[in-house]
């Protein structure tokens, strides 16, 4: 890179999009695990107790998707943990004695819970019998849970920081109950466990339904349609509960960081009554929306609970708001796919539980949507993080005050990399799931020719 090419880059720019490239990546496969682990007990206990073979082989099938999820999840969650030191030694120098601790404990409990008993999970059905291999299950499921508890926790912190003091420039804990439960963390750690199981919802709706189009044998026909049902009715169930959290989050957000609602609502001037803006091209250099589509009062109403209620502008928080079109684009991208998600859910529910078939379109729909809870996720997680800005920890460190003086040329070429090598695996990793699912068809199309093929061999040969 020359150096005039290279001094046209902002470095600390750089090192935010190389440090979001690495946690958007990261977090794809830990929101399949958390929720898949859970489902996986779900089928674990129906053949438990039906002794059916069609959740067996859900079983079977779904548990290779949650390896594959882990697998990437901590591989990707190492690369993620080595920027704190190397592009972000500020962050550790200034609240180290709080954020160490904390994903010390993610590892000490939830990482080594799952690691334990994943092997048992995987490998040890035959070995240790269906009772202890159910239990084995249950413990991974719960370490992802604890894994969650941890690193939101300490996210959460970052947003809503209390039980601490500054001594000598460092944050100190005071009460690490109150860090650890601090006034967002109840609502972040719902909303990312019903985003987790939405995602799950819409992965095994859309894979069962890939498989259902392509034609399942009949052995087959019994372990698709616990897929469909489940995915379907699993997100019909969440997805309201996800707005009613949404709302009360958004309550919190509007308490705690107001700057980071305004950006959200593209509100520049403190109002009552402030309008729900559907649609607009945010312009920050001139302080105004461009092509507003608006709603009157409706904003004011979904975050105040009062149609008269102020919402502050961001006209209030010169010089201390985050970045606006990004901010108002996510969240949107965010709503728009949640309600896709309710649409399609209830839609898909009202068919596989008063239909004798589901109709090729809505199939289709569910395949399309398969994975577009990660798209819900990433654009939730954009707004919360792009939102909190110009900080890293609200009020305590800004995100300049933080970051490592590192020579753009090589922020920009390993930024290069890691995007280059994160494409290339998150196709891989759909492409294996799609492929899981031709091969696990395959398969058990073959079993059904080799059993009906040696069945009338018997008969020939006692005729």
């Amino acid at each position: 890179m020359s150096a005039e090419l290279a001094s046209s880059f902002d470095p600390m720019l750089l090192a935010r999009i190389q440090f979001a490239a690495n946690i958007s990546f990261h977090i794809l496969f830990p929101s399949i695990s958390i929720a898949l682990g859970w489902v996986l007990v779900f089928f674990k206990w129906r053949y438990n107790r039906t002794q059916a073979e069609q959740w067996q082989r859900a079983y079977y099938f779904w548990v290779k998707v949650f390896a594959l999820s882990f697998a990437l999840g901590v591989v990707s969650g190492i690369t993620m943990s080595f920027q704190f030191g190397t592009n972000w030694p500020g962050f550790m120098e200034k609240v180290g004695n709080i954020a160490g601790p904390l994903l010390a404990y993610e590892i000490l409990t939830a990482f080594f819970l799952e690691a334990t008993f994943l092997g048992i999970m995987l490998f040890g059905q035959k070995r240790v019998g269906e009772r202890l291999h159910t239990i084995a299950t249950m413990l991974v499921a719960g370490g992802t849970t604890l894994s969650v508890f941890w690193i939101i926790a300490l996210n959460s912190w970052m947003h809503t920081p209390v039980g601490f003091e500054i001594i000598n420039g460092q944050a100190h804990a005071t009460n690490w109950l109150q860090i650890i439960f601090n006034p967002s963390m109840p609502y972040r750690f719902t909303h990312m466990m019903l985003a987790s199981g939405l995602t799950v919802a819409f992965l095994i709706a859309g894979i069962s339904s890939y498989r259902y189009l392509r034609g399942g044998s009949s052995d087959q026909s019994g372990e698709i349609l616990i897929g469909i049902k489940t995915g379907v009715t699993l997100a019909a169930i969440l997805i309201p509960l996800q707005i009613l959290v949404g709302d009360l989050h958004g309550l919190n957000t509007l308490q705690h960081q107001p700057a980071k609602i305004a950006a959200m609502e593209g509100i520049w001037e403190t109002q009552k009554g402030a309008p729900a803006i559907l649609f607009a091209i945010p312009d920050q250099k001139e302080r105004v929306n461009k092509a507003e589509i608006a709603i009157p009062k409706l904003a004011s109403l979904y975050l105040t609970h009062d149609m008269n209620g102020e919402i502050k502008g961001l006209n209030d928080f010169v010089g201390k708001h985050p970045p606006v079109a990004p901010v108002f684009y996510a969240f949107r991208i965010m709503v728009g796919v949640g309600l896709l998600m309710l649409a399609i859910s209830w839609l898909a529910s009202w068919y596989v539980w008063r239909k004798p078939a589901l109709p090729a379109l809505v199939s289709r729909a569910l395949v399309a949507m398969s994975f577009s809870g990660w798209v819900a996720l990433l654009a939730g997680w954009y707004t919360t993080e792009i939102g909190r800005q110009p900080y890293l920890v609200q009020g305590v460190l800004t995100t300049a005050e933080a970051a490592a003086k590192i020579p753009v040329p090589m922020l920009a070429s390993t930024l290069i990399m890691y995007l280059t090598l994160y494409v290339f695996l998150i196709i891989s990793y759909i492409s294996v799931v799609f492929y899981l699912a031709r091969k696990a068809d395959s398969a058990t199309s073959a079993t059904t020719v080799s059993s009906t093929a040696s069945t009338t061999a018997s008969t020939t040969s006692r005729g």
